[in-house]
């Protein structure tokens, strides 16, 4: 059921999986999470106001794209959604505003993957009490949250 013909059936299913980095075998969240620098790079030069538009218009399709995906799919959470990964990364590029700048990008990429894959609580508590596209994208938000509270101390340590 995973496959070209799926992704391409309804445009959620397209923005749910990643334009098609979910259909990966190996690594789709990683994948996904990936996809969120070209978006980031894209918008980088945009207003800061305009910029936080598009990770409200991001969140609230989001968690309707996957919840939709994930109904048609019969499954909880599927890996192959990566809309939360590629969303909340995207987020976390813009308010940690690391320019073009490939290192702090690096810094904020594995910190993410870090909590996204490790799942601590509450994310975990998130992970498995939270249905639907709330829940999808919310756990990811959660990993993204703690990965910038990382990044910024990191920071300030530097200082």
């Amino acid at each position: 059921m995973l496959n070209i013909k799926f992704l391409l059936k309804h445009p959620s299913h397209f923005i749910a999986l990643g334009f098609g980095v979910g259909l990966s075998k190996r690594a789709p969240g990683t994948l996904g999470t990936l996809v969120g620098i070209p978006l980031y790079l894209f918008i980088f030069s945009y207003s800061f106001a305009t910029q936080i538009l598009l990770v409200f218009l991001f969140t609230i399709g989001g968690i309707f794209i996957c919840d939709q995906t994930a109904r048609a799919l019969k499954i909880k959470d599927p890996s192959a959604i990566v809309w939360d990964e590629i969303s909340a990364f995207f987020l976390m590029l813009i308010i940690a505003r690391p320019a073009l700048n490939i290192f702090p990008i690096f810094e904020l990429f594995v910190l993410f993957r870090i909590f996204d894959i490790w799942k601590p609580f509450p994310i975990s508590f998130i992970d498995k009490h939270v249905g639907g596209g709330l829940g999808i994208m919310l756990d990811d938000y959660l990993a993204a949250f703690f990965a910038l509270m990382i990044y910024f101390s990191m920071q300030w340590l530097i200082l």
